[in-house]
């Protein structure tokens, strides 16, 4: 692409001379000075990044994200957190990932603590090494790399750990259970997206101070919106609210809000509307003020005329699996019915007839559940490197075998 810069090639074109001289100017000017010199004040709304989204649904977009965006978020979330010059953050989601560029590397880097980084989230043994070794004190990862570390990290490498925030996906109850019987740590739920930079709303150690009680989190929601963010949930068709207690679309604004998609003002257009913008997900927000996703506009199919939640039908079959075992739901298109659901797990101990037996004796209407042949074992749910589900894939893989059969 014309005028990218490859900062390696950047590092290879500097003398050793050059090298020497700022290591000493760093070490012995003063930061004033320096800032001075090297960091001039610029303009906060100018371009600083640009991020792509992960594409789990579709083509990923380049999202244009300014100084200010990035910078709102980063304070909106030091206000909701008590952190300290002593704090450590365990980094291990990479930095193409909105939370891993905005909260693993920039938060420590402008609140002024420490950060350690580990380039394999998977690798849950190096990571609890990491964890004891350095004193990590904050985590940030998925629910898919939580469970990991469940099964892989000894309760001590986590003994200093303040806060461990997880996002990207949605949280089951038993990844939640299992990591706070193990390490005797609540892992708070967060929701974000990398068009608002990316932190919208994440649940906080409740408040407890001179016998008064404030609650800062509750279990199945994503929490109260940061400081400065606004969301409300509207009608999806008619855009009428906002709506309280009832499921509609989720639309958010505040200064962390992205300038638009990169060579795309069309598909900008799309998601802004009159400044706010739109999730695409299906969201309940209660009169406390607390957000439970429910599920996202794009996962639902019309069979025979009637929305189906793909994420409706996806708890109901997670809650048939074995705790260490998922699922996940997509639809192939279907002559009589317009579409028709596939879903995929990973339990090998329930044969597709008898999860689907066990599914008619649910409260899931019958036109919600997929044919027994529609019930499909695999090893593994096919996941992006962010630790979401590779929802593009799942549903190349649903094409796959509708051709082969």
């Amino acid at each position: 692409m014309d005028g990218m810069v490859f900062l390696e090639d950047v590092l290879a074109g500097l003398t050793p001379f050059a090298k020497a001289r700022m290591l000493v100017t760093a070490f012995v000017l003063p930061s004033w000075l320096l800032s001075r010199l090297y960091a001039n004040e610029g303009d906060a709304e100018s371009l600083a990044s640009v991020v792509f989204s992960s594409g789990s649904t579709g083509v990923p977009k380049g999202v244009m994200l300014s100084h200010r965006n990035i910078l709102a978020n980063v304070d909106a979330v030091a206000q909701v957190f008590q952190l300290r010059s002593d704090d450590v953050m365990v980094g291990v989601l990479p930095f193409f990932h909105s939370f891993g560029f905005s909260v693993t590397l920039w938060l420590p880097l402008v609140v002024g603590f420490g950060a350690v980084f580990h380039p394999n989230p998977m690798d849950g043994k190096a990571i609890g090494e990491l964890a004891d070794t350095y004193r990590g004190t904050i985590l940030v990862s998925t629910p898919t790399f939580y469970a990991g570390y469940v099964r892989k990290c000894q309760r001590e490498q986590f003994a200093r750990v303040r806060y461990a925030l997880v996002g990207a996906e949605k949280l089951r109850e038993p990844i939640a259970t299992a990591f706070k019987e193990k390490f005797g740590i609540t892992l708070l739920e967060g929701y974000g997206c990398t068009e608002m930079a990316p932190v919208v709303a994440v649940n906080a150690p409740d408040v407890v101070a001179h016998g008064d009680f404030q609650r800062g989190s509750q279990m199945g929601s994503v929490g109260h919106p940061l400081p400065g963010v606004v969301a409300k949930v509207v009608d999806p068709e008619t855009g009428e609210g906002p709506l309280i207690g009832k499921d509609g679309l989720l639309l958010v604004n505040g200064p962390n809000r992205m300038q638009g998609y990169l060579g795309e003002p069309g598909r900008t257009t799309d998601v802004l509307r009159d400044g706010w913008y739109v999730t695409g997900d299906i969201a309940n927000i209660d009169e406390a003020g607390f957000i439970r996703i429910t599920d996202r506009l794009s996962r639902f199919s019309k069979i025979a005329g009637e929305m189906v939640p793909h994420m409706k039908v996806e708890e109901q079959i997670q809650a048939l699996l074995e705790a260490q075992h998922t699922c996940v739901v997509t639809s192939v298109p279907d002559d009589a019915r317009g579409e028709r659901l596939v879903a995929f797990y990973t339990d090998p101990l329930i044969a597709p007839h008898e999860l689907w037996e066990r599914l008619c004796r649910t409260e899931l209407p019958r036109l919600w559940l997929p044919k027994r042949e529609d019930l499909r074992v695999i090893d593994a749910i096919p996941s992006l490197g962010t630790g979401k589900v590779d929802l593009r894939g799942v549903r190349q893989l649903a094409a796959a075998a509708e051709v082969a059969s």
